[in-house]
């Protein structure tokens, strides 16, 4: 195992936030781990090291009595020689306070939230005691907690690569895609459907390319919605999004749309950004 990370903290401080975050790098997360299945699972994960090789688990006042154990877990850790941290995420009394009555949620001990909040800060002083870490997260945006987390991680990604971009063809008369973050209209291009010798090809065939690209109207665009892509993304990663689907659409999803996003997704690999590319609608009608 190369890396275990182990979360704890007060409820509301954005524990589980930072779970998603680990998640997001690509590690093997699992929350509110049971005190009594912990040394177990760090057996598993010793045995299938290629699966779990990084691993981030949380541990909370959920577990009762049973974490006043937790100092004998660290001690079974360092027995069986796991590179371990723990990080340990707080935030203000009055902050938690405002968090709880924003969302309306109960706090997990079943007490008011005021009277919650002093028992739990008691039962989890076993690990805050411990921590190698404290990340107060009362003043922090989505973006910095992620920031904050890769640099107590020492995970070395740009912003770029917190980004998962996915690009996406599609046809109106099939329906919108749900999952899209942004959509955009291509109709305005010339449909190659009409020329004959065009109509049964697809947008990643030459003549297709060739006869999109000499319109003056379509280089024009290009250039604006390139620029205008590539400014909003930045201000997503500061903002903390960590997944962005940008669906480029036309009639049939077979030409223009295919065409778009084909050369949106050269272009942003050009500028280093993680993409997947999916023509949704492309076998429609060929």
């Amino acid at each position: 195992m190369a890396k275990l990370y182990i979360i704890s903290g007060m409820s509301g401080s954005g524990k589980s936030q930072a779970l998603k975050i680990f998640e997001d790098f690509g590690f093997v997360c699992v929350d509110n781990m049971p005190v009594q299945m912990f040394s177990d699972f760090i057996d598993v994960c010793l045995k299938n090291q290629g699966k779990y090789k990084n691993v981030a688990m949380s541990i909370d006042a959920r577990v009762g009595e049973a974490l006043t154990s937790f100092k004998v877990l660290l001690t079974v850790l360092r027995k069986k020689k796991i590179d371990y941290k723990v990080i340990f995420f707080n935030a203000s009394d009055s902050v938690l306070l405002r968090r709880y009555s924003e969302t309306r949620r109960r706090h997990p001990l079943g007490k008011s939230v005021y009277d919650g909040i002093k028992l739990e800060r008691k039962i989890i002083d076993s690990v805050f005691s411990v921590a190698d870490e404290v990340v107060d997260t009362s003043v922090l945006t989505i973006g910095e907690l992620k920031k904050t987390i890769s640099i107590v991680a020492g995970i070395q990604q740009s912003g770029k690569q917190y980004l998962n971009i996915s690009v996406l063809s599609f046809g109106y008369k099939y329906g919108v895609p749900n999952d899209a973050d942004i959509i955009y209209d291509v109709r305005f291009i010339t449909n190659p459907n009409y020329v004959y010798e065009l109509k049964f090809k697809t947008g990643r065939d030459k003549a297709v390319k060739q006869y999109i690209e000499k319109q003056k109207e379509f280089r024009i665009f290009f250039g604006l919605f390139s620029k205008l892509i590539e400014t909003t993304l930045t201000g997503y990663i500061k903002e903390g999004k960590s997944y962005l689907t940008i669906a480029i659409g036309c009639t049939g999803g077979c030409h223009r749309s295919v065409f778009v996003s084909e050369k949106l997704t050269s272009f942003l690999k050009s500028k280093k950004y993680r993409v997947k590319l999916n023509h949704r609608d492309i076998l429609h009608g060929r």
